[in-house]
């Protein structure tokens, strides 16, 4: 079972498309990451495979059912997308903001039942925000917030999540804490595509990864295998150096000292 895109092309105004031709496939259990520079077409992807946005050409479908047959809620069952937390001030608890993540299954008109309540609690105990739940979500920090939005995502049911850049903004801490929860639940049989700046955020948690420049796929495969200091730079146009040693893999900016 997969989320599939295949050959897409999406354009904000005629003629003008932020993605050319990209064809992206993702399967239960792993985490694939989109990389690439601002403007590289990384969240135009993200919305388009969640049905945000429709493509111009291309066709998109989620365990072999075309977007075309499948009403908005029944993509909502499907896939669950998490944005960038805004930063307007909220008065919502904890519970509150993960329970929106239901509606998909309760409906315009319905009230969230005792179901509804279990999938939050568990949803909270998965990223383990248990504890929590009675907090409002202004008052948490920003690695808190970000799993409160995964939570939410949970509490759909959806076997496909979509994040965007969930490790933006955070301290090394935090983001070791979101990706790992990530990480694990693909572990448990989630589709997870996750967007980010950070190429070693792909070495570190993911399986798959996309480098994206100017709406077109530059590289793709295995993020050992695929992502070099060359590649990189060819996407984000300055020069980047390897780290390598001890088993691990990391890349920096290349910074001539002195």
């Amino acid at each position: 079972m997969s989320l599939v895109g295949r050959d897409i092309f999406y354009a904000y105004s005629p003629e003008k498309y932020v993605l050319s031709g990209v064809s992206i496939t993702v399967e239960g259990g792993e985490v694939l990451f989109l990389l690439g520079a601002n403007g590289s077409g990384k969240t135009t992807l993200l919305e388009c495979l969640c049905g945000v946005r429709f493509p111009q050409a291309g066709e998109i479908s989620v365990d072999g059912l075309p977007f075309s047959v499948l009403s908005a809620r029944e993509r909502a069952k499907r896939i669950a997308y998490v944005p960038q937390f805004p930063e307007a001030a909220f008065a919502y608890t904890v519970e509150e903001m993960v329970l929106f993540g239901r509606a998909p299954h309760v409906g315009p008109f319905g009230r969230p039942g005792k179901k509804d309540h279990e999938k939050v609690e568990e949803a909270l105990s998965q990223v383990g925000l248990e504890n929590l739940r009675a907090r409002p979500v202004n008052t948490l920090s920003g690695g808190e917030r970000r799993l409160v939005l995964i939570a939410r995502g949970l509490a759909q049911e959806a076997p496909y999540l979509l994040l965007d850049e969930p490790d933006a903004h955070l301290d090394p801490a935090n983001q070791h804490r979101v990706l790992s929860v990530v990480r694990a639940l693909a572990r448990k049989g989630l589709g997870v595509v996750a967007t980010t700046h950070n190429p070693n955020s792909a070495l570190l948690y993911g399986q798959k990864v996309i480098l994206l420049r100017t709406g077109k796929i530059l590289a793709e495969g295995d993020p050992y295998r695929v992502l070099s200091p060359e590649i990189l730079r060819e996407a984000y146009g300055i020069p980047f150096q390897l780290l390598d040693g001890a088993g691990a893999k990391a890349f920096i900016p290349h910074v001539e000292r002195g």
